[in-house]
């Protein structure tokens, strides 16, 4: 079983995540490229949140391909344009993600492959044997 640690010594995480996931030994990992906010059709939606839920999709569908699913998430990277995609990501975040919540960390960076992307996100999970 996946241990999630918050330890008592330390501040609370500011949004929902985890300061730490304790993997068994054992377990199975599923490592996920950035996933980036673009559609099967080539697609590419405006929005920081409706990015976010495609790329959430993507590694929902890799989890499947692999036999896990979100509660097999041990953490997540996520990589924004602009302080003002933070709230989109994590409303798409808050919804997909199950309790307890992974590790997470969020960066503002200048720029992906191609400007219209404003949001890339990569998971790491373990299913436990």
């Amino acid at each position: 079983m996946l241990r999630h640690l918050v330890p008592e010594q330390i501040r609370t995480p500011f949004a929902r995540y985890s300061h730490g996931v304790e993997i068994p030994v054992g377990s199975r990992l599923l490592v996920c490229s950035g996933q980036l906010g673009i559609a099967a059709d080539d697609a590419i939606p405006d929005g920081a949140e409706a990015q976010s839920k495609l790329c959430f999709e993507a590694i929902r569908a890799l989890l499947r391909e692999a036999g896990m699913d979100v509660s097999d998430i041990v953490r997540l990277n996520a990589y924004v344009t602009a302080r003002e995609h933070m709230a989109g990501y994590m409303a798409a975040r808050d919804a997909f993600i199950g309790t307890p919540p992974p590790a997470s960390t969020l960066m503002i960076v200048c720029g992906f492959t191609r400007e219209e992307f404003v949001v890339e996100i990569e998971a790491l999970a373990a299913k436990v044997a």
